[in-house]
């Protein structure tokens, strides 16, 4: 793996290094776009964000959407489901 776990620089990338039991780094990552071309309909209507976090099993996802009409929770909690 390329990220340090002890306290000090990257000289590659100042995100790379950190304190293995405190710091959560955001860094970047290619599922966006990889979803734009598994699912063309998608194409340039998603971005992504990537994080390193200390832990051994982490799992997030952050859906924020512009919609084009009002719609309320539930309605949008069973078109999800």
């Amino acid at each position: 793996a390329t990220q340090k776990t002890v306290d000090g620089p990257s000289m590659k990338d100042w995100r790379g290094g950190r304190a293995a039991s405190f710091n959560i780094i955001p860094s970047s990552t290619g599922a966006a776009k990889a979803v734009g071309k598994v699912l063309p309909a998608l194409n340039g209507k998603l971005t992504g964000m990537s994080f390193r976090v200390p832990t051994v099993d982490v799992s997030v996802v952050d859906l924020t959407v512009r919609l084009e009409k009002k719609a309320t929770y539930e309605q949008i909690k069973a078109a999800i489901n």
